[in-house]
C-alpha cells in the first residue's frame, strides 16, 4: 500500500457538495486516513474568478502513480469537471501532492507536485494533517514550507 496526499479544490456550483462528492468517490481504490478542514481561498494564477474551497486528504492506495493519476482524472470527469484553461474555474480538481517519498518527473506526472511549495491553499490544509511531512527534494517539512508562503487570505470555511 502507498500513502498519498491529494489536494481537492472547487470554485463552481455547490462547492462543499463537490468536495464531499469527491471524497465519497475515492473508495474502493483509496482508503481515507485523514482529511483537513475545508478552507476558502482566493483564486491563484487566473484571478478573475470566484473563491475556491480547498482541502487535503491522506489516503492509502494500491495504485501506482500513473494509474492513480488516470483514475483521478476519470473521477474528475465523472464528478462533472469540464476541461478548461489552466488555473481556470473548475467544478473539482484532484491533484497528487505526495506519493510515499517518491520523486518522479515524467511528461505526464511530477511528484511531489511541482508548485506545492508556492501554494498556501495547499500548504495550509496539508499542514493540518501532516506538518512534519518532509519534502523529499527540498528537505523541508510542510510547516517549514508554509512559513515561506503568504497565507494571509486563507480562511477556514464556515458553513
Amino acid at each position: 500500500m502507498h500513502t498519498v496526499y491529494l489536494a481537492l479544490g472547487t470554485n463552481l456550483g455547490s462547492r462543499i457538495a463537490n468536495l464531499k462528492s469527491a471524497i465519497a468517490a475515492l473508495p474502493p481504490q483509496m482508503t481515507m486516513k485523514a482529511k483537513s478542514p475545508v478552507y476558502e481561498t482566493p483564486p491563484w494564477g487566473y484571478t478573475e474568478q470566484g473563491a475556491f474551497l480547498n482541502q487535503v486528504v491522506k489516503v492509502e492506495t494500491y495504485l501506482e502513480p500513473e494509474p492513480l493519476l488516470k483514475h483521478l482524472k476519470r473521477l474528475e470527469l465523472a464528478l462533472g469537471r469540464v476541461p478548461n484553461f489552466q488555473n481556470g474555474p473548475r467544478l473539482i480538481d484532484l491533484d497528487i501532492l505526495f506519493f510515499d517519498d517518491l520523486v518522479l518527473d515524467t511528461p505526464e506526472l511530477v511528484i511531489p507536485h511541482p508548485r506545492l511549495h508556492e501554494r498556501g491553499f495547499v500548504l495550509v490544509p496539508l499542514n493540518d494533517i501532516a506538518p512534519d511531512l518532509l519534502h523529499p527534494e527540498f528537505k523541508k517539512t510542510v510547516s517549514e514550507l508554509m512559513a515561506g508562503c503568504d497565507t494571509s487570505e486563507i480562511k477556514v470555511f464556515k458553513r
